[in-house]
Protein backbone atom coordinates (compact mmCIF):
# COMPACT_ATOMS: atom_id res chain seq x y z
CA UNK A 1 0.00 0.00 0.00
CA UNK A 2 1.36 3.69 -0.70
CA UNK A 3 1.34 6.07 1.91
CA UNK A 4 1.45 10.28 1.20
CA UNK A 5 2.68 12.69 3.36
CA UNK A 6 0.78 16.37 2.16
CA UNK A 7 0.46 20.26 2.54
CA UNK A 8 -2.48 21.36 2.07
CA UNK A 9 -3.32 25.26 2.47
CA UNK A 10 -6.57 27.08 3.17
CA UNK A 11 -7.78 29.77 0.78
CA UNK A 12 -9.42 31.14 3.51
CA UNK A 13 -7.01 32.43 5.50
CA UNK A 14 -3.52 30.92 3.52
CA UNK A 15 -2.32 28.52 6.56
CA UNK A 16 -1.02 25.44 6.18
CA UNK A 17 -1.81 21.86 7.53
CA UNK A 18 -0.13 18.70 6.87
CA UNK A 19 -0.79 14.96 7.25
CA UNK A 20 -0.64 11.59 5.79
CA UNK A 21 -3.25 9.53 4.21
CA UNK A 22 -2.80 6.48 2.45
CA UNK A 23 -5.70 7.56 0.16
CA UNK A 24 -4.70 11.18 -1.09
CA UNK A 25 -7.64 12.35 -3.18
CA UNK A 26 -10.34 10.99 -0.78
CA UNK A 27 -8.44 12.48 2.25
CA UNK A 28 -8.56 15.73 0.34
CA UNK A 29 -11.87 15.82 -0.15
CA UNK A 30 -12.81 14.57 3.32
CA UNK A 31 -10.70 18.32 4.20
CA UNK A 32 -13.24 20.41 2.12
CA UNK A 33 -16.33 18.08 3.58
CA UNK A 34 -18.68 19.64 6.75
CA UNK A 35 -16.78 18.14 9.77
CA UNK A 36 -15.78 19.32 13.15
CA UNK A 37 -12.15 19.94 13.73
CA UNK A 38 -9.40 22.41 12.61
CA UNK A 39 -9.97 21.95 8.86
CA UNK A 40 -13.46 22.76 8.67
CA UNK A 41 -13.07 26.09 10.07
CA UNK A 42 -10.44 27.27 7.38
CA UNK A 43 -12.44 26.25 4.15
CA UNK A 44 -12.08 25.43 1.06
CA UNK A 45 -8.33 23.29 1.03
CA UNK A 46 -6.00 23.08 -1.82
CA UNK A 47 -3.08 20.73 -2.42
CA UNK A 48 0.11 22.23 -2.29
CA UNK A 49 2.72 19.67 -1.97
CA UNK A 50 2.89 15.55 -1.65
CA UNK A 51 5.78 12.86 -1.80
CA UNK A 52 4.99 9.48 -1.57
CA UNK A 53 6.31 7.27 0.93
CA UNK A 54 7.13 3.49 0.99
CA UNK A 55 5.63 3.09 4.16
CA UNK A 56 3.30 4.02 7.00
CA UNK A 57 5.91 4.34 9.36
CA UNK A 58 7.95 6.61 6.84
CA UNK A 59 4.84 8.81 6.31
CA UNK A 60 4.52 9.56 9.79
CA UNK A 61 7.89 10.23 10.53
CA UNK A 62 7.87 12.69 7.40
CA UNK A 63 4.97 14.21 8.60
CA UNK A 64 6.32 15.00 12.05
CA UNK A 65 9.10 16.30 10.73
CA UNK A 66 7.53 19.20 8.70
CA UNK A 67 5.15 19.88 11.54
CA UNK A 68 8.36 20.06 13.66
CA UNK A 69 9.63 23.05 11.42
CA UNK A 70 6.50 25.10 12.93
CA UNK A 71 7.15 27.73 10.22
CA UNK A 72 5.35 28.73 7.07
CA UNK A 73 7.95 30.02 5.70
CA UNK A 74 9.72 26.83 6.16
CA UNK A 75 6.69 25.02 4.47
CA UNK A 76 6.71 27.22 1.60
CA UNK A 77 10.40 26.07 0.95
CA UNK A 78 9.23 22.81 1.10
CA UNK A 79 6.32 23.53 -1.55
CA UNK A 80 8.32 25.61 -4.04
CA UNK A 81 11.11 22.45 -3.41
CA UNK A 82 13.83 24.66 -1.95
CA UNK A 83 14.08 22.37 1.01
CA UNK A 84 14.45 18.84 1.15
CA UNK A 85 12.70 16.79 4.01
Amino acid sequence: MKYYTYIIQSLKDGSFYVGFTSQLDERIRKHNRPHKGYTARKQPWVLRWAKECSSKKQAIALERKIKKLKSAKAIRKIIQNQLDV
